[in-house]
């Protein structure tokens, strides 16, 4: 098995083993960028303590790999339930409209 297909099995693993995953550039704490703040704090919002936060700045292997594993090319990355919700303007958006509560809620259950 190559480098990129063992990242791939790792990310899916990741996400398919953990309710919520956050693929950010940063920490939750300390954010590395606008849109990575922004979607810690959407999460907050929303009232999840507990989730995966991984730092892709961090980790070279998923860095690379990510955007091929649900075809996506930009962080921050929310899956829920091992399925990939959107970067931070469509938490945003799914938040206001109270769609992104309702999954969590079901993923966290």
């Amino acid at each position: 098995m190559d480098a990129k297909q063992i990242a791939l099995d790792n990310i899916r693993n990741t996400v398919t083993e953990n309710p919520i995953v956050l693929y950010m550039k940063g920490t939750p704490q300390f954010p590395q960028c606008g849109f990575s703040g922004r979607a810690a704090q959407v999460l907050k919002t929303c009232g999840v303590e507990k989730y995966v936060a991984v730092n892709v700045l961090a980790d070279q292997e998923v860095f690379d790999n990510l955007r091929f594993y649900a075809d996506f090319p930009t962080f921050p990355q929310l899956y829920i339930k091992g399925e990939l919700i959107g970067g931070s303007d469509i938490m945003l958006s799914m938040s206001e409209q109270g769609e992104l509560q309702k999954l969590i809620q079901l993923a966290l259950q």
